[in-house]
């Protein structure tokens, strides 16, 4: 199966209107982002374990490693949780940066250093969501 195939499988797997909340925020990033890598992780670690919710990604970055190794990940996620959505912006350097810049304009969400969870699309400003996401991109892979 390939990553479009895993990523309308998971979001074909939600609940209503989970599914259909799911599918527009992906359609909002893809129009946000057209030439992006997408990703598809299932949760599971190397031994088949469960160690998070399923996630699918956009966009690539480097992430260093203090051993000076690196690996290839997403700069943007997005994962069904319990209770909503949530949307990762890696790569951000500033963990107070998402939460003083876009928290108060977002509408009710939930806005950590790099998470920004909430339970529908109706409780949030999508195009607030948007700039929040393009701005992590641009620092994660500055021109």
């Amino acid at each position: 199966m390939n990553v479009q195939e895993q990523i309308n499988g998971y979001i074909s797997s939600q609940p209503e209107p989970k599914r259909n909340e799911m599918q527009a925020l992906h359609l909002r990033i893809l129009q946000a982002l057209p030439a992006c890598k997408l990703w598809f992780l299932d949760g599971k670690d190397d031994k088949g374990k469960i160690v998070t919710n399923p996630n699918i990604g956009y966009g690539l970055q480097s992430i260093k490693y203090t051993d000076g190794t690196s690996k290839e990940f997403y700069q943007i996620g997005i994962s069904a949780n319990t209770t909503g959505i949530s949307v990762y912006i890696l790569g951000i350097k500033d963990k107070k940066y998402l939460t003083q810049t876009y928290g108060k304009d977002l509408g009710k969400a939930s806005v950590t250093g790099y998470c920004i969870k909430f339970k529908t699309l109706k409780d949030i400003n999508i195009d607030i969501l948007e700039a929040a996401i393009l701005y992590g991109v641009g620092q994660s892979n500055p021109a």
